[in-house]
C-alpha cells in the first residue's frame, strides 16, 4: 500500500529536555497537591463559611429551582445535577455532604430540608441517596440572596460549560452559626456552632464600634451553642479560644440526679449514643463502673432520655462523677482556621466576623451598583417615554409619516433627539399607553424610580449607609430565623474526684472471717447501759464469723493486712456502705486477693503521704513485734505489697499507729501484759520478721497491741471472749524490758474465758463490741469499772450462748457523733 506521506525516523529526539532533581520535583508536587486539597475540598471559605462541595450542592439545587417553595426532589437528583455540572468527585461524598446539612444535631442552622431517614444521634448513617428527598432550608436561600445581581465573582466548572461561583452571597455569618470541620494536609480545621442570634447581635456591635475588643464582641458571643445542648464547663477556655482562634472546651452532658438514677437529657456535640451506652455497659459489666443497677435508652422523637438506674445505698454524686470522668465529658477542640483570599488562616474571633465584614460590604456595593445601573437604565426609558406622550400628536404623526418602522425610529431622534434604548420603547409603545391614566402610571414609575436611584447613590457614596444596610438585613434575619441557646456555660470547680463527693464522717467498719465488709453510720448505734445485748449489727451467712470492727474516717486509708503477711490499701468510701442487717461485700471484689488468703487486720491511717515520724507497729500471734516507717507504705500497689515476713505457723494479730514516743502495751488470750518502751523496737524494712514482744507459755498466743502514753490520764482496756471487761490505770502497768513474760492483765477463768481485746482509752471514749454472731454494742467506757490488773473485772455485753467477742472498737471523745435516740430505738424495736 503506497503514501504519499514521507517516511518518518524510528527515534524522534525530543524538543526539550529538562533536568530536576527528584527530591525537588516531589517536593513541589506535593505542595500542589496539598494546596489543591486545601482550597478545593479541606477547609471552608471564612466568608460565607462553606467547603466547595457545600456551595456546589447549594448553587446546584439553585439552579434546579429546588427551593425552599418548591416541592421535594430526590436526593439522587440532587447529587447528579451536582456532580454533572460543579463537583466531579464521588457520588457518595456529595450524598454525605448533603446529609448533614439536613442533620439537626450536626448543624445548628440545617440548610437542607430532608424528607427521609438522613442518619441519627446514634451513628445509624443516612439512607440511599434514591430513598430520601430534599429542597433548600428557607434560610439557605439567605446564603444565596442576590447572587444574579453580580454580587460575587463567577468562575468556569471543570469542563468549562458552565459558571459557578466563587463565593456565595451570605447574608448571615455561616462559618460561626453552622461551624465547620475538615482534615486537609498538614492542617486541620474545627470551628464549633454558635446562636445565630448572638452572632448577628455581635456583627452589629463590630459595625458601631470597629475598634472594640474581642471581650466586647463576647458580650453578645457568649460561648458556641451546640445542636445538642449539654453544657460547656469554664470560661477560660472560651475566652481563649475566641482569643486566638484555639483552645480546648470541656462539654459536659445535661443530667437529673436524683437518688435512685441519673437521668442524661442532652449529649455533648458529636457524641454517638448507641456507643456510648454500650461503653457504659461494659464498664459495668466489667466492675469499672460501680453502683449501676440498671441502664436503658428512653430517647424519642421528643428528645434524649438515658436512664441509669443505680443501686441501693449507691452514692449517685460518685457515680456521676465515674460518668463525666469516663463517657459524658468530651472535649471539642477549637481550630478556626479558614480560607483567607485563598490561603488558610488561623482567626480570632474579631477577625473572623472582620473578614465576613468585608466580604458582605463588597456584596452590598455590588449589588446597589447593579440595582443602580438597572435604576438609571430604566429612567432613561422612562424620560423618553414621558418626552413622547408630552408630545403625543407630533410623535404619531412622524410615526405616521414615515415609510418604515426604521424611518420612524430616525424621524423621531431627528426630532426629539432620543437614544435607540428610547426609540426602540417609543415605537413599540401601543396608542393605549397615551391615555392619561397610563400617563400617570408612567410619571409615578418615574418618580419612583428616582427615589431609589438617589438611595442607592447614597448607599455607594456613603459608608455609614451602606453598613446601615447590612445592619437592617441582619436585624430581619434575626428576626426570622434566630432561637434560644441550647448550649449552657457551667464554672469549672476544678477536677472533681470521688473522694471530693464524699462528705468525711466517721463510720463503723465491719470485717468477717470470710472477708465479708462493710461500713456502717454510727449514728444506727445510740450507747446504752453495760451488759445489754446489743443489736444486730450483721447479718451473717451461715458458718460465717465476724472478725474485727473497727472506725474509720470516710476519708482515711484503711491498710488491710493478710495472712500472707500482704498489705493492701482502700479508702474507706469505697467499702459500700450497708444497713446494719446486711451481710456486706465480699472483700475479693475490692481487694485482689490471693487465692487462700484472708485478712487479719486493718488499719485506718489518714495519710500515707505525709508519713514522717510515724510507724505502723505489728504484733504477730507468736509474740514477735515490728516496726515500720508509714512512709513505705505509700506506693501499695493494687497487687499488695509485703508488710512482714511471717515464720511458719505464725500469723498477723494487730497493727497500731504510733508515734515513736509511746510505750507498746502486748496483751495475750492467757490475761498476761508486757509494757516496753516503744524505741525497744528498732524500725525494720517491710520484709523484716520483726523482734520478740513477749514470752509465750504453753498455749498461750498474743491477741492484741495497744499504744499508750506514758503521762496522760487515760486507761488500759481489757474485754474477753466471754462478754467481760475491766478499766486499769496505765501507771499500774510497770514499764520493763521487752521480750519478758509480763504481768497478769486480766483473771482468765471460766466465766471471763481468754482476753481478745486490749486498747488504751481516755475519759468520754465509747466503746463498741461486736460479738461474733453480728450482735454490736455501744457504751461509754466509764460504764466500765476501774478496777487493778489481776481481777476478774465486769459484764460489758450479754451475749447468747455459744457467742462470744469478736472485735473491739473504740470511739474517741472527740469523734462522738450524738446519735440520734429516735434512730436507734426504732433499730431497738425492731430487733425486738
Amino acid at each position: 500500500m503506497s503514501s504519499d506521506a514521507p517516511d518518518q525516523p524510528d527515534d524522534v529526539p525530543a524538543r526539550r529536555i529538562d533536568t530536576a532533581r527528584i527530591e525537588q520535583e516531589m517536593e513541589q508536587s506535593y505542595i500542589d497537591y496539598a494546596m489543591s486539597v486545601i482550597a478545593g475540598r479541606a477547609l471552608p471559605d471564612a466568608r460565607d463559611g462553606l467547603k466547595p462541595v457545600h456551595r456546589r450542592i447549594l448553587y446546584a439545587m439553585h439552579e434546579a429551582g429546588v427551593t425552599s417553595r418548591a416541592s421535594h426532589r430526590k436526593s439522587s437528583s440532587v447529587v447528579g445535577e451536582t456532580m454533572g455540572d460543579f463537583h466531579p468527585h464521588g457520588d457518595s461524598a456529595i450524598y454525605d455532604a448533603l446529609a448533614r446539612m439536613a442533620q439537626d444535631f450536626s448543624m445548628r442552622a440545617p440548610l437542607v430540608d430532608g424528607q427521609g431517614n438522613f442518619g441519627s444521634i446514634d451513628g445509624d448513617p443516612p439512607a440511599a441517596m434514591r430513598y430520601t428527598e430534599a429542597r433548600m432550608a428557607p434560610i439557605a436561600e439567605e446564603l444565596l440572596a442576590d447572587i444574579e445581581k453580580d454580587t460575587v465573582d463567577f468562575s468556569p466548572n471543570y469542563d468549562g460549560r458552565k459558571e459557578e461561583p466563587d463565593v456565595l452571597p451570605a447574608a448571615f455569618p455561616n462559618l460561626l452559626v453552622n461551624g465547620s470541620s475538615g482534615i486537609a494536609v498538614g492542617m486541620s480545621t474545627n470551628v464549633p456552632p454558635h446562636n445565630l442570634g448572638e452572632v448577628i447581635d455581635a456583627t452589629i456591635h463590630l459595625i458601631d464600634n470597629p475598634d472594640c475588643a474581642i471581650e466586647d464582641l463576647m458580650d453578645h458571643v457568649v460561648a458556641p451553642d451546640f445542636p445538642t445542648g449539654a453544657n460547656i464547663v469554664g470560661r477560660n477556655a472560651i475566652y481563649k479560644a475566641y482569643k486566638t482562634g484555639r483552645g480546648r472546651l470541656r462539654v459536659r452532658a445535661e443530667m437529673e440526679v436524683t437518688e435512685d438514677r441519673i437521668v442524661v437529657t442532652e449529649l455533648p456535640y458529636q457524641a454517638n449514643k448507641a456507643r456510648l451506652i454500650e461503653r457504659i455497659a461494659d464498664d459495668v459489666n466489667d466492675g469499672k463502673l460501680d453502683g449501676v443497677r440498671d441502664l436503658r435508652d428512653e430517647s424519642d422523637r421528643d428528645g434524649i432520655r438515658i436512664v441509669i438506674e443505680l443501686k441501693r445505698g449507691a452514692n449517685p454524686e460518685v457515680v456521676e462523677n465515674q460518668l463525666l470522668e469516663s463517657h459524658l465529658e468530651t472535649t471539642f477542640g477549637v481550630i478556626n482556621l479558614a480560607l483567607v483570599d485563598g490561603q488558610p488562616k488561623v482567626l480570632d474571633l474579631k477577625e473572623t466576623l472582620s473578614v465576613y465584614l468585608d466580604h458582605r460590604r463588597e456584596v452590598v456595593r455590588r449589588r446597589s451598583q447593579f440595582e443602580l445601573d438597572e435604576a438609571e437604565d430604566r429612567a432613561h426609558i422612562l424620560e423618553g417615554r414621558l418626552t413622547a406622550l408630552e408630545n403625543a400628536d407630533q410623535v404619531v404623526e412622524l410615526i405616521q409619516d414615515a415609510k418604515d418602522r426604521d424611518a420612524a425610529k430616525a424621524a423621531l431622534q431627528a426630532e426629539f433627539d432620543f437614544s435607540t434604548d428610547q426609540v426602540e420603547h417609543i415605537v413599540a409603545m401601543q396608542l393605549g399607553s397615551l391615555t392619561s391614566m397610563e400617563a400617570a402610571e408612567i410619571e409615578d414609575e418615574y418618580e419612583s424610580v428616582q427615589e431609589r436611584i438617589e438611595r442607592l447613590t447614597e448607599i455607594l457614596e456613603d459608608e455609614s449607609e451602606l453598613l446601615g444596610v447590612i445592619k437592617d438585613e441582619l436585624r430581619e434575619i434575626k428576626d426570622e430565623y434566630a432561637d434560644e441557646r441550647r448550649t449552657r456555660i457551667i464554672e469549672d470547680t476544678g477536677e472533681v474526684t470521688d473522694e471530693d463527693l464524699i462528705p468525711q464522717e466517721d463510720t463503723l467498719v465491719v470485717v468477717s472471717e470470710d472477708d465479708y465488709i462493710k461500713r456502717m453510720s454510727l449514728s444506727a448505734f445510740r450507747a446504752q447501759n453495760r451488759g445489754g445485748k446489743g443489736i444486730i449489727g450483721a447479718d451473717l451467712k451461715e458458718g460465717d464469723r465476724v472478725s474485727s470492727v473497727f472506725l474509720a474516717n470516710t476519708h482515711d486509708y484503711l491498710l488491710c493486712f493478710t495472712n500472707h503477711g500482704q498489705v493492701y490499701k482502700l479508702k474507706t468510701y469505697q467499702v459500700p456502705e450497708m444497713s446494719r442487717t446486711a451481710r456486706g461485700k465480699s472483700a475479693v471484689n475490692l481487694l485482689d486477693l490471693d487465692d487462700g488468703e484472708e485478712i487479719e487486720s486493718v488499719v485506718d491511717c489518714e495519710n500515707l503521704e505525709e508519713g514522717a515520724g510515724r510507724y505502723l507497729t505489728m504484733a504477730t500471734r507468736k509474740g514477735r513485734v515490728k516496726r515500720t516507717a508509714v512512709e513505705e507504705f505509700g506506693n501499695i500497689l493494687s497487687t499488695g505489697i509485703r508488710a512482714i515476713r511471717l515464720a511458719e505457723g505464725d500469723a498477723l494479730v494487730d497493727v497500731e499507729l504510733t508515734d515513736g514516743d509511746r510505750d507498746l502495751i502486748v496483751a495475750t488470750a492467757g490475761g498476761m501484759s508486757i509494757r516496753f518502751d516503744e524505741s525497744e523496737v528498732r524500725p525494720m524494712g517491710r520484709n523484716a520478721r520483726g523482734v520478740g514482744g513477749i514470752k509465750l507459755e504453753g498455749e498461750d498466743h498474743v491477741v492484741g497491741l495497744a499504744g499508750v502514753d506514758s503521762d496522760d490520764h487515760s486507761w488500759v482496756l481489757t474485754v474477753t471472749d466471754n462478754g467481760y471487761g475491766k478499766r486499769t490505770a496505765i501507771d499500774a502497768y510497770r514499764q520493763q524490758s521487752r521480750y519478758g513474760k509480763g504481768l497478769i492483765d486480766i483473771k482468765t477463768n471460766e466465766r471471763n474465758g481468754p482476753a481478745c481485746a486490749i486498747d488504751a482509752v481516755a475519759p468520754g471514749d465509747h466503746l463498741v463490741v461486736m460479738s461474733e454472731d453480728g450482735q454490736i454494742m455501744r457504751t461509754p467506757v466509764e460504764e466500765i469499772s476501774t478496777v487493778g490488773r489481776n481481777t476478774m473485772g465486769v459484764i460489758v455485753m450479754d451475749l447468747d450462748a455459744g457467742d462470744s467477742v469478736a472485735s473491739v472498737a473504740v470511739i474517741p471523745a472527740d469523734r462522738g457523733d450524738g446519735a440520734d435516740e429516735a434512730d436507734a430505738d426504732a433499730a431497738d424495736s425492731a430487733d425486738a
